[in-house]
């Protein structure tokens, strides 16, 4: 095991496009969406210690922010990373939470997927990437999009991925005060018989051309209608970012958060200024952060 302290940030992803397929037998979904990361992060240390443990400081959280079993994202990927690497030890995994969590952006996700790649280095596992996006695969179904750190297409339950081709665009991310649980969200989609979305092609094509008014059209959620029929501040948001001039407006994830899509950097400051608890942010960020 190194001495070393190691940083990794943990970038919140959206989903610029959300199309639900059916329900599994497992209790899942079979879904498409394309998973871009944004320059919006969380900041992952870690360090050796002599136990494994995590500290977070940052973020107030709302609900969902641990898995049923009441455990810590990081931890459950710390540990499952531990099970398959002989030189594990001990750990101390800090988190500077900005991200908020069952907000639709990952944010418990980057974390675990940050701490996958903090800790193969920490403790010298040197697995490749097919063995750390099996530990990504156990910890939760968003962990091995963020695993991979750039623009993904997925699909099936999560599991299946593939680079996309993403220009560099303008969001403005709109929080609200509440959290979203993920299953919660897909069970209203089926309760309400809800069909598939629109051929997601054309929001592909205007993301790797960069054309963010093609795109700003193609965005889609499959779950924005049920979960806005129980959260109308989400269709509120949705509604102002239009009228103040986004090129288009989506849920992220399964909610609660709202991105609106600027034409530049200009433009997408003069949204956050005009619209309460916003965030600026591009995507995909640079390799630099």
């Amino acid at each position: 095991m190194t001495s070393k302290t190691i940083h990794r940030e943990a970038f919140a992803k959206i989903n610029v496009f959300l199309r639900v397929l059916s329900s599994r037998d497992d209790g899942y979904h079979d879904l498409e969406s394309l998973v871009l990361p944004i320059s919006w992060s969380d900041a992952v240390t870690v360090r050796p210690d002599e136990r494994l443990r995590v500290e977070v400081r940052g973020a107030p959280a709302m609900s969902g922010e641990t898995p049923a079993g009441g455990m810590n994202l990081a931890l459950v990927a710390a540990l499952g990373l531990a099970d398959v690497c002989s030189r594990a030890g001990g750990a101390l995994i800090e988190i500077e939470k900005r991200i908020p969590l069952a907000a639709g952006l990952g944010g418990g996700s980057a974390d675990a997927a940050a701490t996958i790649h903090a800790l193969n280095e920490l403790w010298g596992c040197r697995h490749d990437p097919a063995t750390l996006t099996q530990v990504a695969e156990r910890v939760g179904s968003d962990v091995p999009a963020m695993l991979l750190g750039g623009p993904v297409l997925m699909s099936g339950r999560g599991e299946f991925l593939a680079p996309a081709d993403v220009a560099t665009f303008w969001w403005v991310v709109v929080q609200h005060g509440f959290g979203v649980r993920s299953p919660d969200a897909y069970r209203w989609w089926d309760e309400a018989g809800a069909e598939p979305g629109p051929d997601p092609e054309p929001a592909l094509d205007a993301a790797a051309a960069g054309d963010a008014k093609g795109l700003g059209a193609a965005m889609f959620n499959d779950l924005e209608a049920a979960v806005t029929k129980r959260h109308p501040q989400i269709g509120t948001t949705k509604d102002e970012l239009l009228q103040r001039g986004a090129l288009g407006a989506v849920m992220t994830g399964s909610g609660s958060s709202v991105v609106g899509l600027a034409s530049d950097r200009a433009h997408a400051e003069e949204l956050a200024a005009a619209v309460p608890n916003a965030v600026v942010a591009s995507g995909p960020p640079s390799p630099a952060g």
